[in-house]
């Protein structure tokens, strides 16, 4: 048990997650995070849950379902944290988000050249499932062909 308690994102939260995203290499410059964390608090079916040690955010991850699977997105523990248990602490929250809202399956998505997650999430239970995956950018800013 590491102590870590989780809960919901608040507004106050919003800078201390986005800077905890920045310093974990979450971030990429086609999102921004703060409308990222803006677009989950709208919906019912996502919520972005903090974790605790004592009075300070070291851990968060958003976490949502479409109605059939769920899914997880801006995992992240703070890097002077990493080697703590909080990476488990953090998947056992979504987990335990999801369960409790009925849904049965959890799809992880991690980029290709994140070895070192990839072994973390395999340690904790995940397990590879050959996929495809393919995406279409549905903002024209983005999409660069029009």
């Amino acid at each position: 048990m590491t102590g870590l308690v989780f809960r919901p994102i608040v507004d106050g939260d919003v800078e201390t997650v986005v800077d905890l995203w920045k310093h974990a290499g979450l971030t990429r410059p086609h999102n921004d995070p703060h409308n990222d964390i803006a677009f989950a608090r709208q919906s019912p079916s996502t919520e972005i849950l903090v974790g605790e040690a004592g009075d300070r955010i070291v851990a968060s991850v958003m976490v949502g379902h479409d109605g059939h699977r769920g899914t997880v997105y801006y995992v992240s523990v703070d890097p002077d944290c990493r080697g703590s248990g909080y990476g488990r602490d953090v998947m056992n929250a979504a987990e335990d988000w999801l369960i409790a809202r009925g849904v049965w399956k959890l799809n992880l998505l991690i980029r290709e050249d994140n070895t070192q997650v990839r072994g973390f999430y395999e340690s904790i239970g995940y397990l590879h499932e050959p996929r495809t995956a393919m995406a279409r950018w549905l903002d024209p800013a983005k999409r660069g062909d029009r």
